[in-house]
């Protein structure tokens, strides 16, 4: 038995079927009088959209990708959930690809040719393509940037605030009392803006406490890995006046932290504070559990979606810069044992 059509819906919504399609696929502004009766009438009859054809008569595949550097890295692992949750509320489906931050890569997936994609639409989060090569692109796929490979506003960006996010978790550490705070994972080059930016936000922490920064407390890592967090670890407490806390750029860092200075026979955070970024589910069971500053991986998610869709719907004027918030979660790796209430 078929089931009802746009057709039905009008009927019993006491409406027009272009109203009804405007509804359902969100092509033009409905008053929100009309929207809840024909919203009401849709859940009545439990009406679902025949996705496939309606894709195929705007020319559309109902896929959009997901593409990142590390699937493997649990912040990406995390969000791509939220991202398919997303996409999914519209109906559509994700494909998800990484490119190991490698620039012929991330070129090949650019320089498709739109009809050659299986895809409407692309949330990239890119580290080596240009800004340059990306308005050169032979093809006009809708894109969405994540992270901060930054692009003077070329294209649509949905990220937290780096600079804010950075300089929460040092002024954390400061007003704990610590005065040696370094931080790992500066990466002073071309595509390292993420990490520019977190070594701002540590140094804006230091001059607003009024503060002077030790370049030496500042370690560089070419990737954010737990290995190369705790290797960075080792070189801090090699100096002659180690640190008493850490920002690390991200929580695998930090948890590579840890480990050396567990090794090293160093209490956190008796002799040693540590926070993170990126709030993943590892460091919440880490020992000791893991102060982060956490993003809103929900909202980021969301937003991008909604944009991206936009964009394929042709609704994208000036491409819009998105900031999602972003909070500062304390747990043991800086406040000490938590007692259970």
């Amino acid at each position: 038995m078929a089931g009802p059509t746009l057709r039905d819906v009008a009927k019993l919504a006491n409406v027009s079927i272009r109203t009804v399609s405007n509804v359902v696929n969100g092509y033009a502004p409905v008053s929100a009088e009309l929207r809840a009766r024909v919203q009401v009438a849709l859940d009545q009859l439990d009406y679902r959209p025949n996705l496939i054809a309606r894709n195929l008569k705007q020319g559309r595949t109902g896929m959009i990708a997901f593409v990142v550097p590390e699937l493997d890295v649990p912040y990406f692992a995390e969000l791509a959930r939220e991202v398919i949750k997303a996409a999914r509320a519209h109906g559509y489906v994700v494909m998800i690809d990484q490119t190991d931050g490698d620039g012929d890569r991330e070129r090949e997936l650019l320089g498709r040719d739109s009809r050659a994609t299986m895809f409407d639409g692309l949330l990239l989060s890119p580290l080596s393509v240009s800004a340059e090569e990306l308005r050169a692109r032979g093809n006009r796929v809708p894109i969405v940037l994540l992270g901060e490979h930054i692009f003077n506003g070329s294209f649509p960006h949905v990220a937290i605030d780096n600079v804010a996010a950075a300089r929460d978790a040092t002024a954390h550490l400061l007003e704990l009392g610590r005065r040696r705070v370094a931080a790992i994972g500066d990466q002073p080059y071309a595509t390292g803006e993420t990490a520019q930016l977190r070594t701002a936000g540590y140094r804006q922490a230091h001059a607003r406490a009024g503060l002077g920064v030790d370049d030496a407390l500042i370690v560089p890592t070419a990737h954010f890995h737990r290995r190369l967090g705790a290797e960075a670890m080792e070189r801090l407490l090699a100096l002659p006046e180690p640190p008493d806390a850490v920002f690390c750029y991200n929580d695998l860092l930090a948890l590579g932290a840890i480990r050396a200075l567990t090794r090293a026979g160093r209490r956190v955070p008796d002799d040693v504070a540590v926070v993170g970024v990126d709030d993943i589910e590892e460091g919440q069971y880490s020992t000791p559990s893991l102060t982060t500053v956490a993003p809103d991986k929900a909202e980021l998610a969301r937003r991008a979606v909604d944009t991206l869709l936009e964009s394929i719907r042709g609704e994208i004027g000036t491409p819009p810069e998105i900031v999602v918030p972003h909070r500062l979660i304390v747990r043991e790796s800086t406040a000490g044992e938590v007692t259970p209430r």
